[in-house]
């Protein structure tokens, strides 16, 4: 029978916890800047590793690989032996990583310290978060720690090429490895003193076989998806993206065999939990698309440096990071479909701008676009995380973080090839060179224009880049409706699975649960 007991008080951060938040938001800051700072190393290491085309792919691939193909194996050990002890075993290996990528002599050797770099960074991600829903019970608080969590990561990204752009000014490729070195140094430090340790005694073993087969599926399939962008439709990148989903669905499957599983499926019996992985993932399919093809504009349309462009793009990240931080306020008022939906809609209309963006003076109405999508990115980063955490209960949090990574993962990669596919497309049936100048010169992309672009006499590489600045401006434009069209099934997702839903409410025992009109099925 239902106790009439009154639920015991929810207990508040003090500053113990908020400073435990701010040693937190260091390696997740590391992280989303490590994914974007060795664009610009890119040619300072060509001249020193000379790498091959393929070891190039590999050098900037493999690390985004691993740290995807462990998130789930990392969030799942952090519950069994402890989320701060997994933090810090982590940390020290990022520490150690990142000198030996620096130190590195061969191309050889930076890919394999590169992988090694991703199988510790994947320690880190699931561990902070997971680790802010223990320090946090209050659900108005761990809100606000989500929304800055959110806040650092967005802000790393946007970081990226500006922090790396002023390092290669003064020192050599390797400088940019050695950043997480100090960080993690004070992560060892700090750690100890502020957070908290917590693993759930119940989890039992981990099973072996089932983290190989998350890891070749998860691999495989980001691997297809990845070259599909790269290189258009091949047989190799469809294969691979089989393989994963048939070894995915032997992995779900063992899943509900086992008395002590990798993943909980039953954490998908959460309506609020499962919409939120759904509207990251779709919402994200879009985001990695338009940031490839504006990003690409700055530098080639409009022929920022990596570092110009990279200061371009702050006024989006800090809209993305205001808007992570006032989201929480508004989710206090309102209910929570009201304000992600909206906030996803106001992101369309950010995409729509791209629509309507010209080769030439193009740049306010796509800067002012790329705001206007952030700001939605930004709020349902924070709300959208803070969601998945709070809707299972606290011995699950690490899986529910490692989850919540990877739905944005896959949901970039899936992007980024699809619709990375969709614009280079555009640009192909888009572009006319010049009279005089062979089709196939530009025809496969704007990269290939300029090379062909430097060979040419003055005028008509003039005539040359116009014609393919022009073509892939079109297919900005219409990576903007796309981007614009997934926006709104987003939006849709919110406004109708996560109805009557106003944010999390605190359970009898302290634990943060989904308040909603309708009935979560349970998870134990």
């Amino acid at each position: 029978m239902p106790s009439n007991a009154p639920e015991a008080p929810v207990r508040k951060a003090g500053p113990r916890e908020w400073l435990g938040l701010a040693v937190l938001a260091l390696p997740t800051l590391l992280i989303s800047l490590d994914q974007s700072v060795l664009y610009l190393a890119l040619p300072h290491l060509a001249e020193g590793l000379r790498p091959t085309g393929t070891q190039t792919l590999w050098i900037m691939d493999v690390y985004g690989f691993l740290i995807a193909g462990f998130l789930i194996t990392m969030g799942t050990l952090g519950d069994r032996i402890g989320r701060r002890k997994l933090l810090m075993i982590g940390a020290f290996a990022v520490g150690i990583t990142s000198v030996a990528a620096a130190c590195s002599t061969s191309a050889e050797a930076l890919i394999i310290t590169r992988a090694l770099l991703g199988i510790a960074a994947a320690t880190l991600m699931p561990s902070t978060l997971a680790l802010i829903s223990n320090m946090f019970h209050d659900p108005h608080q761990r809100g606000r720690a989500i929304a800055v969590w959110a806040s650092c990561f967005m802000g790393g990204t946007a970081l990226g090429p500006v922090v790396g752009g002023a390092l290669l000014e003064f020192f050599w490729w390797g400088s940019v490895f050695l950043l997480g070195v100090p960080v993690m140094v004070v992560l060892l430090i700090a750690a100890p003193l502020v957070l908290p340790e917590y693993k759930d005694p119940d989890a039992g073993r981990i099973d072996l076989l089932s983290v190989l087969l998350s890891l070749v599926s998860i691999l495989s399939i980001i691997y297809g998806l990845k070259e599909l962008a790269r290189y258009g439709f091949a047989p190799v990148p469809v294969v691979a993206i089989v393989v994963g989903l048939a070894v995915g669905a032997a992995f779900v499957s063992r899943q509900g065999k086992l008395a002590h599983p990798l993943l909980d499926l039953k954490l998908f019996r959460v309506g609020a939990f499962t919409a939120a992985l759904l509207i990251l993932m779709v919402s994200m399919l879009g985001t990695g698309g338009g940031y490839l093809f504006i990003t690409g504009f700055l530098q080639m349309v409009e022929g920022l440096s990596p570092m110009a462009a990279g200061l371009w793009m702050l006024p989006a990240a800090i809209a993305s990071i205001i808007a992570a931080q006032v989201a929480p306020i508004f989710a206090k008022h309102f209910q929570l479909s009201t304000v992600i939906g909206v906030a996803l809609l106001i992101g369309t209309a950010g995409y729509l701008m791209l629509v309507f963006v010209d080769p030439v003076g193009g740049m306010p109405l796509l800067m002012t676009g790329f705001v206007i999508i952030f700001i939605g990115v930004g709020t349902f980063g924070s709300l959208g995380t803070n969601l998945v955490v709070g809707s299972v209960p606290p011995e699950r949090g690490g899986s529910a973080a490692g989850l919540s990574s990877i739905s944005g993962d896959l949901g970039n990669a899936l992007g980024i090839a699809t619709l990375g596919s969709l614009g280079a497309a555009v640009y192909r049936d888009s572009i006319v060179p010049p009279a005089g100048i062979p089709a196939d010169t530009a025809r496969v992309s704007l990269e290939d224009a300029i090379t062909a672009a430097r060979e040419l006499p003055a005028k008509a590489a003039e005539d040359l880049m116009a014609a393919a600045k022009a073509a892939y401006t079109s297919g900005l434009n219409t990576i903007g409706l796309a981007c614009a069209a997934l926006t709104v099934v987003s939006a849709i997702i919110a406004l109708t699975m996560l109805r009557n839903r106003r944010g999390a409410a605190p359970s009898g025992n302290g634990a943060p649960r989904e308040r909603t009109t309708e009935d979560s099925l349970p998870i134990a």
